[in-house]
């Protein structure tokens, strides 16, 4: 008796990843370069880099997802495959997760842990008289051995605007979703255009609010550990804002195309999936760094 199986699409050898790392590997050097450039106010390449690897990043996502599209419009695509769509998006939100728990971790470590024992907590007297005799176990931690002093920045203002912006993102997102479920595509473009904006105004604020922390608080890379942890969790988070705007964008275009029903739109869903947690991520950044 003969076995029907179902076809499971395997795809042609791709340039795309080998594209990517070079573009991430130009993004990731290009960018440490430039923060030590700008902190040593020593001109040189960082940036040339820095803007050669947003370049290419973007050269390969466009091929990148056209070959993915033009298979699934194809209907090369099988349930399986979907299966394995949803999986693989799962995994690497976890992987996100797991990426931003470390950050946060080393916030908890350096505010619970390192402060008590820099104070000559947990039985460690000397080490607070030779170390560092002058210093205050208190947060945010606004002055480092080498006498930077700096101010922390305040949770109202822009964070709280950018906080609201990114949770109404959310929303607009959500009815987006909705219109194309209920076959609105008035209604899924406009709320969808919607989001995009909204992610644009966030990524624009927060530029701001680098210039202002460092124009006018004196808080940079090289004031301390809470200098260090602010850049470090809101650039990251940053850079996956803007990499969740470049996927709804795509989606936008599709959209724009024609492209999805309500029966098929794993693509729109995996863009939402992906928007909704970098937003749960800022709402706990915003908690942590800014807040408490």
């Amino acid at each position: 008796m003969t076995k029907t199986y179902e076809k499971y699409y395997v795809p042609a050898q791709s340039p795309w990843p080998i594209v990517g790392a070079v573009a991430l590997f130009l993004i990731a050097f290009g960018a440490g370069t430039y923060v030590n450039e700008v902190t040593k106010q020593q001109p040189g390449f960082g940036g040339y880099m820095l803007a050669a690897g947003f370049v290419v990043l973007i050269f390969m996502l466009f091929g990148w997802f056209k070959n993915v599209i033009d298979e699934s419009m194809s209907g090369l695509y099988s349930a399986q495959m979907d299966r394995s769509f949803r999986q693989g998006m799962s995994w690497f939100i976890v992987s996100e997760v797991m990426f931003f728990m470390a950050f946060f971790g080393a916030l908890f470590y350096g505010r619970v842990i390192a402060l008590d024992w820099l104070s000559g907590g947990s039985n460690n007297a000397m080490t607070f008289e030779i170390l560092w005799p002058n210093f205050e176990a208190m947060w945010p931690l606004l002055k480092t051995p080498g006498g930077i002093e700096t101010q922390a920045m305040p949770a109202t203002g822009l964070p709280l605007i950018n906080t609201a912006i990114l949770v109404l993102s959310s929303i607009t997102l959500h009815f987006a979703h909705t219109g194309l479920e209920q076959h609105k595509r008035g209604q899924l473009k406009l709320m969808l255009l919607v989001t995009l904006l909204l992610g644009a105004t966030f990524l624009g604020l927060q530029v701001y609010e680098y210039i202002h922390a460092y124009r006018d608080l004196g808080l940079t890379l090289a004031s301390g550990f809470y200098g260090n942890t602010f850049f470090l969790l809101t650039g990251f988070h940053g850079m996956h804002v803007t990499l969740g705007a470049i996927i709804l964008l795509f989606v936008f275009l599709r959209v724009l195309k024609g492209h999805f029903t309500p029966e098929k739109h794993f693509a729109f869903q995996a863009a939402a999936w992906y928007w909704h947690f970098v937003d749960v991520v800022w709402l706990c950044l915003y908690v942590f760094v800014y807040v408490i």
